[in-house]
């Protein structure tokens, strides 16, 4: 059983910046691909981006390609997303996600296997 805790959500003006960390703990005996969903109000869950294990292979949604980072640091078993230029369209809570497996970012919310209880982006214009 895995936990995953979300942190450094708030409120931002438009063309700012936030980083997002995510915090893995437990039992963690295999290899496994982080993700980040967001889920405005109305909306379905939607992909924002994924990092495999290794750390070399990475997906992001188009609507964030070229703004946000994704990163992981495994020996403290955390992933980090730094999101630069926000619009307020990225307006959502963020969620952090595990997957067991180490070389694909998997883009489908169905694959993660722990999910975080998110923690709230806010942007204004």
């Amino acid at each position: 059983q895995m936990q995953l805790v979300e942190s450094g959500g708030g409120l931002v003006q438009a063309g700012g910046s936030l980083r997002l960390s995510c915090a893995a703990s437990g039992r963690a005996d295999r290899p496994y691909t982080m993700g980040w969903f967001r889920q405005a109000p109305g909306k379905e869950r939607e992909f924002v981006t994924a990092i495999n294990w290794y750390g070399y292979r990475t997906n992001y949604a188009d609507s964030v390609q070229g703004r946000f980072t994704i990163s992981r640091e495994n020996a403290n078993n955390t992933v980090n997303l730094q999101m630069n230029r926000l619009k307020p369209e990225d307006t959502a809570p963020y969620y952090c996600a595990l997957a067991w497996g180490d070389n694909y970012p998997y883009t489908n919310s169905g694959t993660y296997n722990y999910w975080g209880q998110g923690t709230q982006v806010t942007v204004s214009s």
